[in-house]
């Protein structure tokens, strides 16, 4: 489910046999999609009857069943697990890779698959974000850090850089 909403939503299945269910026979609000219609919830035999009500709410990672229990829950409801991450798999891989002359380099490469949520480049935006805030703790501690220049190569002059050159590139007659 992607829920463009932060309210709950009352989700409802009512279907009567002989049928398949699956999740597009959830009705829904315009601010529920169903990311994967096609997925099997369940067969109803000749006669029988299939209804549910489902509460889908927006959170953050996995919480047990137990986690999803009210004090003051009526009899009949059935508390489920719930996970939220959108993730569904990531692979990675760091290669060698060169810049110029030099071939000190890495090259991250990130492969996400997501739920149809929210897209890999958003995924990845977040979670650098997320990192980032983290993170962002630590620079503070000291002046020093939180005013130091990083990342930053120095500009070669043009002299070290006819230096650098081979002689095939100085086209010399």
């Amino acid at each position: 489910l992607k829920l463009d909403s932060d309210d709950d939503k009352t989700l409802e299945i009512d279907v009567k046999g002989p049928a398949t269910v699956t999740a597009g026979d959830i009705e829904a609000d315009g601010d529920v999609e169903i990311l994967n219609p096609d997925l099997y919830i369940c067969t109803v035999a000749a006669g029988g009857h299939f209804h549910i009500r489902m509460t889908a709410h927006k959170g953050r990672g996995y919480v047990a069943a137990d986690g999803n229990k009210v004090d003051d829950m009526p009899i009949g409801v059935l508390p489920i697990d719930s996970i939220y991450t959108p993730i569904s798999r990531v692979n990675y891989q760091v290669e060698s890779t060169r810049v110029g002359r030099r071939n000190d380099f890495d090259k991250l490469t990130l492969d996400v698959w997501t739920n149809g949520s929210i897209s890999p480049r958003e995924a990845i935006s977040l979670a650098a974000k997320i990192l980032t805030e983290h993170l962002d703790i630590f620079v503070n501690l000291t002046d020093e850090a939180k005013n130091a220049e990083i990342m930053v190569e120095k500009e070669e002059t043009h002299k070290e850089k006819m230096l650098e050159m081979t002689i095939e590139e100085l086209d010399l007659s």
